[in-house]
């Protein structure tokens, strides 16, 4: 774990509002860029930094690590508080002070071929960087990628690509939850990131019952460390710290049905 100050190397927007039920739910997804070698050298599928964003915001806010080159490491993120505001406004130069890369990330078998990955809206974040790293490896990679609307991020050209829009205007018409039982049998290992109602929606179906699926929770945290206990979650095994325990879990050892945060 490094404690650097990463250079904005660029930090586009990739699309602007999204509404939901009339309100609000986030003002714009952007793509960032830093140049921070030091983490990049570390940085593995699944973990996550800490950023500082501003002088008003005390804390540092957790982002999944998106994409990792020679030049540096890509933030995915929605713009949903003043942390993520600030963020956006970065430009092309500017300085980003951050430590990482933290966390426990994605564990790949060896023996493993084919891999099934669940992407449920921004939680493409932390999978596309896992997806790269895969098909480095020569592993073959089925994405299910769903989405509120047609406002999406792109992925590899060498994986197959399964979407479904809850409007229905790309792929199925419907939650990408609904499209996993076609897929589950013909893989050697399964991983996914989305919202709370996504994880509880499979932790409750039966061709699920006896596969491993690893799971990134992306939730609040103030410290990243595991010192402040800000990010407990409850298991079967006792209570554990996303930042230090995870963000990679089993999706069977989370008790889903009491837990009382949002991811």
């Amino acid at each position: 774990m490094k404690q650097v100050s990463a250079t904005v190397i660029s930090n586009e927007k990739l699309w602007g509002e999204f509404r939901l039920h009339g309100r609000p739910k986030y003002s714009g997804t952007w793509l960032m860029w830093l140049k921070c070698p030091d983490v990049t050298r570390e940085a593995k599928p699944g973990q996550f930094v800490m950023a500082s964003c501003g002088e008003e915001c005390l804390l540092p806010r957790p982002f999944s690590i998106h994409q990792v080159n020679d030049k540096g490491i890509a933030l995915l993120f929605q713009v949903v508080g003043k942390g993520t505001a600030w963020l956006s406004r970065c430009k092309a130069g500017d300085m980003v002070e951050m430590f990482g890369s933290l966390g426990n990330g994605f564990t790949i078998h060896p023996t493993s071929k084919k891999l099934l990955l669940v992407a449920g809206g921004v939680g493409i974040a932390p999978l596309r960087f896992l997806i790269d790293k895969t098909l480095e490896q020569g592993k073959e990679v089925t994405l299910l990628y769903g989405t509120a609307d047609r406002k999406r991020y792109s992925t590899s050209p060498q994986i197959k690509l399964v979407s479904a829009t809850e409007d229905g205007t790309v792929g199925y018409k419907g939650k990408v939850t609904d499209l996993l039982p076609q897929y589950i049998d013909g893989a050697d290992q399964i991983f996914a990131c989305g919202p709370l109602p996504m994880y509880k929606t499979m932790a409750q179906m039966p061709e699920l019952k006896d596969k491993p699926v690893q799971i990134s929770l992306e939730m609040r945290m103030a410290c990243g460390l595991g010192v402040c206990y800000g990010c407990t979650v409850k298991t079967k095994a006792g209570l554990k710290q996303v930042c230090k325990d995870g963000p990679m879990f089993e999706l069977s050892e989370i008790l889903w049905d009491e837990q009382d945060f949002e991811c």
